[in-house]
C-alpha cells in the first residue's frame, strides 16, 4: 500500500533527481571531452573531426580531444562510445554508412540507432568512382561494358568492412558485373595498388581522391551524389551516367551514448551548428572536399534512421561478411 508519506517522498526524490540532472547539464562541461574517431589518423573523417574539435573547445571552454580507435570497420571505437557513461564527456564522430553497417559485425553489442543520441551532422561528401588512367573506359557505361566482357578479370579494391566496400557491392549487384574483390586494411592501400597497376576500381571520397585525379594518377568516372560536386564539376553524377539508383553520399557527424541528457545534446547541437555557419569554417570544410551541414538533433536522428533503412538491406543483400 502506498501511503501519502511514501508518495510525497518519492515525488520529492524525483524532483531532486531531476534538479540535479538539470543542474549538471547547465554546468556542462566541467572537464575534457573525448571525441572518439573509429577510423585511422589522416582519413577524411579524422581531418573533419579535428577541424571542428578546435573551435568547439573554444566555445565550450573545455578541451575536446580527438581519439583515434580504428579497427573492425569502425565497430571498435563505436562500441567504446556505446558503452560509455551518457554524461556528454565521451562522444563519437562517425560516417553515416560505416556507422550503420558496423552493426553487422558478429558479436557487436550495440544498435546503431537505439544505443546512440544523435547530436549533429557536420558535413557531407561525395563518393567518386575511380579507375587507372590506362583502363579503356571513360564513363560508368563503358566500365560496366568492359567488365561484362572481362568477368572477374578486374579487381575492386577497398578497405575491409568500410562504406566503400558496401557501395562497390551495391554497384556490382545493380549492374550485374563480376569483379574480383580485394580487401585491404584501409582504402589508401587500395589506391596505392591502383597506381601500381593491381587494382582496377576504387570508390572513395572526393576529399581523398581529388588531388590524385587532378595529377592524372587516377581517372574519375562519376560521383554518386545527387548533384555534381563543386570540386569535380566536370565529372557527371551516377544519374547522369544512366544509373540513378546508385546515388548516395557520405556524411560525418557527432553522436553520444543513448541516455545523454537532452540539455547536453541541445547545447552541443547549438555549438556545433554555430561553428558550421561561420563563413571561415564553411571555407575550410570546402577546401577538403566536404560541404557543411547544420541540422537539429531531431533532424539528424531522422536522417540516421533513413540511412539505416536504406543501407542495412543493401548490405545484407550484397552478402558482405563482417567478422
Amino acid at each position: 500500500m502506498i501511503t501519502r508519506r511514501t508518495f510525497f517522498f518519492a515525488a520529492a526524490m524525483g524532483f531532486c533527481f531531476g534538479t540535479v540532472t538539470l543542474a549538471g547539464a547547465q554546468s556542462y562541461p566541467t572537464k575534457v571531452i573525448k571525441l572518439v574517431l573509429p577510423y585511422t589518423p589522416g582519413s577524411p573523417n579524422d581531418v573533419l573531426a579535428r577541424l571542428v574539435a578546435a573551435p568547439l573547445s573554444a566555445r565550450l571552454g573545455q578541451g575536446v580531444v580527438v581519439e583515434n580507435r580504428p579497427g573492425g570497420g569502425g565497430s571498435i571505437g563505436t562500441r567504446a562510445v556505446a558503452t560509455a557513461d551518457p554524461d556528454g564527456y565521451t562522444l563519437l564522430f562517425a560516417a553515416s554508412i560505416s556507422h550503420v553497417i558496423s552493426a553487422l559485425y558478429s558479436g557487436v553489442p550495440y544498435d546503431p540507432i537505439k544505443d546512440f543520441a544523435p547530436i549533429a551532422p557536420v558535413a557531407i561528401n561525395s563518393w567518386v568512382l575511380v579507375v587507372p588512367p590506362a583502363l579503356p573506359a571513360n564513363s560508368v557505361g563503358e566500365f560496366t561494358a568492359y567488365a561484362r566482357a572481362n568477368p572477374n578479370k578486374l579487381n575492386f579494391g577497398f578497405g575491409q568492412g568500410t562504406a566503400p566496400q558496401l557501395v562497390g557491392e551495391w554497384l556490382k549487384a545493380t549492374t550485374g558485373i563480376k569483379l574480383t574483390s580485394i580487401p585491404y586494411k584501409g582504402g589508401a592501400q587500395a589506391i596505392t595498388d591502383m597506381m601500381g597497376g593491381r587494382i582496377d576500381l576504387n570508390i572513395g571520397t572526393t576529399a581523398t581522391l581529388v588531388p590524385l585525379i587532378r595529377d592524372g594518377k587516377i581517372k574519375a568516372l562519376a560521383v554518386m551524389s545527387e548533384t555534381r560536386n563543386a570540386v569535380l564539376a566536370e565529372v557527371p553524377t551516377m544519374a547522369e551516367s544512366g544509373f540513378p539508383q546508385l546515388t548516395g553520399s557520405n556524411w560525418g557527424g557527432i553522436l553520444a551514448p543513448a541516455g545523454t541528457p537532452d540539455a547536453i545534446v541541445a547545447r552541443l547541437n547549438t555549438e556545433v551548428n554555430a561553428i558550421l555557419r561561420a563563413p571561415e569554417m564553411k571555407a575550410s570544410i570546402a577546401r577538403i572536399g566536404f560541404e557543411s551541414q547544420a541540422l537539429t538533433a531531431a533532424e539528424y536522428a531522422a536522417f540516421l534512421t533513413r540511412e539505416t533503412e536504406k543501407w542495412l538491406p543493401i548490405a545484407k543483400q550484397s552478402g558482405i561478411k563482417m567478422d
